[in-house]
């Protein structure tokens, strides 16, 4: 399936039923009175966030939704039925904005997350409520008002606890498929990987996401490579493991590994102060594993703790993964609980 991860969607909710003039007609009350009941409300349109579905591309195709409008009133004062609701799957991690305002509705970040983006028109009342002392057989109702429309930019951003990041071919993919049941594409050339790849791993009781990131290049922050496309979906992980490997075209590591961190600095200031633990890898590449101290060494000089990893053959990469998991239990502890997902003056279901 093609990863979509931006949208452009218009919305529009059901428009009121009309409310109807109608009057009492039984057998022997000769003067019946006004009885037409109100129209129904129009439907609502609801964006909801869920795990079975991991992409927008069904927004690339269908941009157009319309809640059901409510239902003319009926006599002996009838309330008109309500419009039927009508439900946007979205992926866990979307956002929400208004394209016009340019107001964010909301950050859908959890399985189940829903959100009112446009709300039905009133159903208009029947002549019933217009009775008054001196017109005791009114002779017009109100008709239905139109729902809200408007125009919605979706935007997903994966939401994970440890995010993949490096150069391109530093073995992400590879890793990724050493630590999950995630089916990576993996080869021996730049940009293997041009979409984010999510997959699960578990220790004990503990499930961690983690998505590999498509390769980043310098000027990533500007677009460069489509970094900034794949920059944003970095920013929701709790921490990140930076791959450099050993065998990059015979560049330095730690050419490398300033590359990465100064894109995520100017990307975020946030981001780039994440938890991070940097990881040589390909390991399996050396001839002579005395190299490794010797790049230990340069890496502590500039007080930064490296671990060593081949995700080829799998040495090491559950050590690295326990440090991982250790990491994100303690971020998930001092995690504060958020009071919800919807911004301001937006209401939530």
């Amino acid at each position: 399936m093609q990863f979509v991860d931006e949208a452009t969607i218009e919305v529009a909710g059901g428009h009121g039923g009309a409310g109807i003039v109608s009057f009492r007609r039984e057998a022997h009350v000769p003067l019946g009175g006004p009885d037409g009941g109100d129209g129904g409300n129009g439907g609502d349109v609801i964006v909801e966030a869920t795990t079975r579905v991991t992409t927008l591309l069904d927004h690339r195709y269908r941009r157009h939704y319309k809640a059901e409008a409510g239902k003319r009133g009926g006599p002996a004062k009838r309330t008109g039925r309500r419009g039927e609701d009508i439900v946007i799957p979205v992926p866990v991690g979307t956002l929400v904005t208004d394209v016009e305002s340019g107001e964010l509705i909301a950050d859908l970040v959890s399985d189940g997350d829903r959100i009112v983006v446009a709300r039905g028109g009133r159903g208009g009342q029947g002549n019933i409520h217009f009775v008054t002392s001196t017109r005791q057989t009114p002779r017009h109702a109100q008709a239905g008002l139109p729902g809200d429309e408007l125009t919605l930019a979706l935007s997903l951003k994966l939401v994970a606890d440890v995010g993949l990041v490096g150069l391109p071919n530093a073995g992400k993919s590879t890793f990724i498929r050493a630590i999950t049941n995630s089916h990576a594409r993996v080869g021996s050339y730049p940009f293997t990987t041009l979409v984010p790849n999510l997959g699960v791993y578990r220790m004990g009781d503990h499930d961690v996401v983690v998505a590999d990131i498509p390769g980043l290049v310098e000027g990533a922050h500007e677009g460069q490579g489509l970094g900034d496309r794949f920059l944003k979906h970095v920013e929701r992980t709790r921490v990140l493991i930076h791959l450099v490997s050993l065998s990059v075209d015979g560049m330095d590591p730690l050419a490398a590994y300033e590359i990465i961190n100064g894109e995520l600095a100017e990307w975020s200031a946030e981001l780039a102060s994440r938890p991070q633990i940097v990881l040589l890898n390909k390991i399996d590449i050396l001839e002579d594993r005395e190299e490794l101290a010797l790049w230990r060494e340069e890496f502590a000089a500039r007080g930064v703790e490296v671990m060593v990893a081949s995700g080829l053959t799998g040495e090491n990469v559950h050590e690295v993964m326990a440090s991982a998991v250790r990491l994100v239990q303690a971020d998930r502890e001092d995690e504060e609980p958020e009071g919800g997902s919807a911004t301001e003056g937006w209401s939530p279901i």
